[in-house]
């Protein structure tokens, strides 16, 4: 299946702005996912929103709630927020430029590819990758995208450029106080002479290709197993109940062959995005 690009823009240099596109660095459909099914009856488990001591309630009721520190929540609704939603901005400007070593892995969160949209892009696209090849730097920028700002660094991945967006400082646990009760003590010099050769031994380049998730695989491997089993226990994929509207997960292709279906050939008059409970 084709990358689709999640956001599209420029990445700008000074005076240089050079067309990209964003893809996402990670493969969503590598692990095996489950769906909980109601063992009796064979059918799909649906997820209700409710109160105690009402049962369940309508989406529209449902307000955003900060806790405060003596228990009490603050109550905010859902336009209240979406006011204050930043508008996805269409420029990336690298401000500032460090170390590509100086940023410590705890400060990534998620990696992207970042891509040149066309042809006359990659001259400048390639450009920017080998100066900050050639320095050892990263680019440092901040991206607005689904209407959160994220913290953002750049630099060379083999061909390309690599784009992780990084953790504000406040999102950042002060390691200090699980770290304090070390003791900070001199090394048996023995013990840490066959440590040390204990790691020379087993260094080697990364090669992430040499590691493998033996759960998933052995996971899959259930799967097949089952698949081929005629005692497998089986249960139509078919739900005659239908989706409940509080259900958390909008299946979006059941709601667009459903909208199809309802159209019955009529053009569309549009639709209404529905906000994130």
């Amino acid at each position: 299946m084709a990358s689709r690009a999640i956001w599209k823009g420029q990445l700008r240099l000074s005076l240089v702005a050079i067309p990209i596109e964003i893809h996402s660095a990670r493969e969503s459909g590598s692990r095996v996912s489950f769906r909980q099914i109601h063992k009796p009856t064979g059918k799909p488990v649906h997820y209700q929103k409710t109160v105690q001591g009402v049962g369940p309630i309508e989406t529209s009721d449902i307000m955003k709630g900060y806790e405060t520190d003596n228990g009490d929540y603050i109550l905010l609704e859902p336009d209240e927020i979406d006011a204050i939603r930043l508008e996805t901005k269409k420029t990336l400007e690298l401000v500032q430029f460090v170390d590509a070593t100086e940023i410590a892995p705890i400060w990534f969160d998620r990696p992207y590819y970042v891509v040149p949209t066309d042809e006359l892009a990659e001259d400048a696209y390639r450009v920017v990758r080998d100066a900050l090849r050639k320095t050892g730097k990263a680019g440092l920028g901040q991206l607005t995208m689904r209407g959160k700002e994220y913290l953002c660094a750049i630099r060379p991945c083999g061909d390309g450029l690599l784009l992780e967006t990084l953790h504000y400082q406040k999102d950042i646990r002060d390691a200090d106080p699980l770290f304090s009760s070390i003791e900070d003590e001199a090394t048996d010099e023995e013990l840490l002479g066959v440590a040390t050769q204990l790691i020379e031994k087993k260094t080697a380049p990364f090669d992430a290709s040499a590691f493998e998730d033996h759960y998933a695989a052995a996971l899959k491997d259930l799967i097949d197993r089952k698949m081929r089993s005629r005692k497998t226990p089986r249960a139509k994929s078919t739900d005659e109940g239908g989706k409940p509207e509080a259900d958390n997960v909008v299946d979006l292709m059941d709601a667009l062959k459903k909208s199809l279906k309802e159209s019955k050939g009529t053009k569309s008059t549009g639709t209404r995005r529905k906000k994130a409970s």
